[in-house]
């Protein structure tokens, strides 16, 4: 892409890359020299600049400490085959976030913003990535509130930042899943399809609860009657049974997620049959109980693809078809890896290149 943007950099003195272990980096532990930052003020972006990874001062008044006012996305970039560093589908991201900046009443950050500051980041810090099996850049865009007020309004001023840094697979085994039937994620008309704060501050709880019960993440259920899957905490499901692949729509409670795009054009690519539907917590135990659920799996930025090997449902665990099996979920995510390798052509535009 041609850049526009006039950014600042300001390169660390203190680089910490050479003393990094990057083979095995553990997820959200690790962080890289520098980070993007541009702020909102006067009604327009501005100051936009590459400074050292650190802390930043906020005002014990902030009104994002007091009312969530943040949101942000999640991305990944890559080396391919040809050393080549790129970013898989990163615009779309930038049109999410655009969306839930809306919803929460906040100015949006403009797509060609999101993606130079991306680009000038990555260029910087690319030796942090590297072609090492099952490894990447995680890339956390996010934009809060700078506002000194507690009275409740929209700020006036905001900050929209990049930080990077090196991941391995977010879960490294296949998953154990407890249905919810309690607790509610979202609701018709709120911000369930929105990437903010207190969506995933209000699931610590029973995802807690849920860990202490032997799972690794929830199915959450519609908030009206609990009948009805939507999504997991990281992750849309989706769910094989008869060799059609099934998976909730998105709305106002689930995330329109990227990586489920990705994986429901592969399908519809390979001739498979594909529904977007509702589906019933009782459809799926049914189809398990009848041998007719050959799979189920989470798919998200993070988990890429997630194969589940257990579904929990008021006490009773329900073992999935062994996972080692698992040709469908094994098969998207083999071939993502290609498309954003360089192995498989990239029929769909998908793949960003980050050009020094």
């Amino acid at each position: 892409m041609t850049l526009s943007m006039n950014i600042a950099v300001s390169k660390t003195s203190h680089p910490r890359l050479a003393s990094t272990d990057l083979k095995s980096p553990v997820f959200g532990k690790i962080y890289s020299d520098h980070m993007f930052v541009a702020d909102f003020a006067n009604g327009q972006w501005q100051d936009y600049r590459i400074v050292p990874y650190g802390n930043i001062s906020i005002s014990p008044a902030n009104t994002t400490l007091h009312y969530a006012s943040t949101i942000f996305e999640g991305l990944k970039a890559y080396r391919n085959l040809h050393n080549e560093v790129v970013v898989f589908r990163p615009s779309d991201n930038a049109k999410r976030m655009i969306k839930s900046a809306e919803r929460m009443c906040m100015p949006a950050v403009p797509e060609s913003l999101f993606m130079e500051g991306l680009t000038e980041l990555l260029k910087l810090d690319q030796g942090w990535i590297t072609q090492h099996a099952g490894t990447s850049l995680y890339v956390r865009p996010f934009q809060f509130a700078m506002d000194p007020y507690v009275g409740i309004r929209p700020s006036d001023t905001y900050t929209f930042m990049i930080i990077t840094g090196p991941v391995e697979s977010y879960y490294s085994q296949p998953v154990k899943v407890k249905i919810e039937t309690q607790y509610t994620r979202a609701t018709a008309g709120g911000t369930g399809f929105a990437k903010t704060g207190g969506n995933y501050a209000a699931a610590l709880r029973p995802a807690l609860e849920a860990q202490k019960e032997g799972y690794d993440q929830l199915i959450w259920t519609d908030s009206v009657s609990h009948e009805y899957v939507e999504e997991s905490g990281t992750m849309n499901l989706m769910f094989v049974i008869n060799d059609t692949l099934i998976t909730a729509p998105t709305g106002d409670t689930i995330l329109k997620g990227i990586t489920r795009d990705s994986i429901l054009t592969l399908a519809r690519d390979k001739g498979m049959k594909v529904e977007e539907r509702p589906i019933k917590v009782t459809e799926i135990i049914d189809a398990l109980k009848k041998g007719i659920l050959q799979e189920a799996f989470g798919v998200g930025t993070a988990a890429t693809v997630a194969p589940i090997q257990s579904i929990g449902l008021n006490g009773v665990n329900y073992e999935m078809p062994d996972v080692r099996l698992s040709q469908y979920s094994q098969g998207f995510l083999e071939n993502l890896n290609q498309i954003k390798s360089g192995v498989l052509e990239d029929k769909h535009g998908w793949i960003y290149k980050v050009l020094d």
